[in-house]
């Protein structure tokens, strides 16, 4: 295994963090995470030792890569010494302090299924924070005390959502709370983390878990505040059996794992609620039309094409398919 190689050059050498999740899991972890207690200079010593190139970007952060021969070609890892972060008030940029501790650097991570470790040579799992027990159970739970965590980095509010939708786990009730405490702290994270996450939990395989909580915790108010008002949305015609925001989780659910089709499925009905037309009958609603819709469903994809920073083609693409949807010819038409 391509751990075995890494231990090889630097000893004592932990897989850390999602790559133990995955294996934990039964899955092939995509990318391994490997800490030591060694400082950078000694993995850097370490690594030259073995006749390997250290690639030192990352050295101050503690981190160093090189790369290991594994089934006939070379494969890149890093390594990166046990440390723990301190977060001055208002500033979501640690100070990274190295330290000899596992306990500490697994102390600081965000929730108790990536706070696992193993120590390669032994094969020993190092769990303080019963993460193998949240595995079991299907569980997302922060490590130590939720608005601690969330505050640090508020980003870990939508990581939740995210893991909740790749692993089809719940959220603990503690930690959800404090997502619908602390979810207008979202703003201070910037768009371009948003994205990275939004899209890994669209492509996920359940993505209305994570999507109904986004909502449930009231973050989506604070992305995606059109959307939120998407909730208990009677949409009072024949034509539509759901309210509005379940007809959207079908719609994404539905669709192929394609990242535009999955943006398209979740911002086609974006302009239903502003586009309301009432029909009343001796003083009872009989039903509402949303007539064109589509096209303000098309500009607040614009906006948000824009405001989250949109390559060209994703915005021609779903710009396109939101626009023509209620079209036979439409991909989400039959959805």
């Amino acid at each position: 295994m391509i751990i075995d190689e890494v231990a090889k050059i630097i000893s004592p050498i932990y897989m850390v963090g999602g790559s133990i999740r995955d294996s934990l899991l039964g899955k092939e972890p995509k990318d391994y995470d490997f800490a030591t207690p060694l400082c950078p200079e000694e993995i850097e010593k370490a690594i030259r030792k073995a006749g390997r190139k250290p690639y030192l970007v990352g050295k101050r952060f503690g981190t160093i890569g090189f790369k290991v021969k594994y089934k006939g070609k070379f494969e890149y890892v890093e390594v990166t010494t046990f440390r723990n972060e301190k977060y001055k008030d208002g500033s979501r940029k640690p100070e990274v302090v190295f330290v000899r501790d596992l306990s500490a650097d697994l102390s600081r991570r965000d929730f108790t299924i990536n706070a696992l470790a193993q120590r390669i040579d032994t094969r020993k799992i190092i769990d303080q924070w019963e993460g193998q027990k949240d595995l079991k159970d299907g569980i997302i739970r922060c490590v130590g005390k939720p608005t601690h965590r969330f505050k640090e980095d508020p980003l870990r509010m939508l990581r939740a959502c995210r893991f909740s939708s790749a692993l089809g786990f719940s959220i603990e009730e503690k930690t959800f709370i404090a997502m619908a405490q602390l979810c207008y702290k979202i703003l201070e994270v910037s768009r371009e983390r948003w994205m990275q996450e939004l899209d890994k939990l669209l492509l996920s395989d359940h993505p209305e878990k994570g999507l109904n909580y986004l909502m449930g915790s009231g973050l989506l108010k604070f992305m995606i505040p059109e959307l939120a008002l998407q909730y208990k949305y009677n949409q009072n015609n024949p034509h539509h059996n759901f309210e509005l925001w379940e007809h959207t989780i079908k719609v994404v659910k539905a669709c192929p794992k394609d990242i535009n089709m999955r943006w398209s499925a979740l911002l086609h009905d974006s302009g239903k609620p502003f586009t309301r037309r009432e029909r009343w009958i001796d003083g009872k609603l009989i039903k509402c039309n949303y007539i064109k819709h589509e096209l303000v469903s098309t500009e607040i994809v614009k906006r948000y094409a824009n405001y989250l920073h949109w390559s060209n083609e994703r915005t021609e693409t779903v710009i396109n398919i939101v626009l023509n949807h209620m079209s036979k010819e439409s991909p989400l038409f039959s959805i």
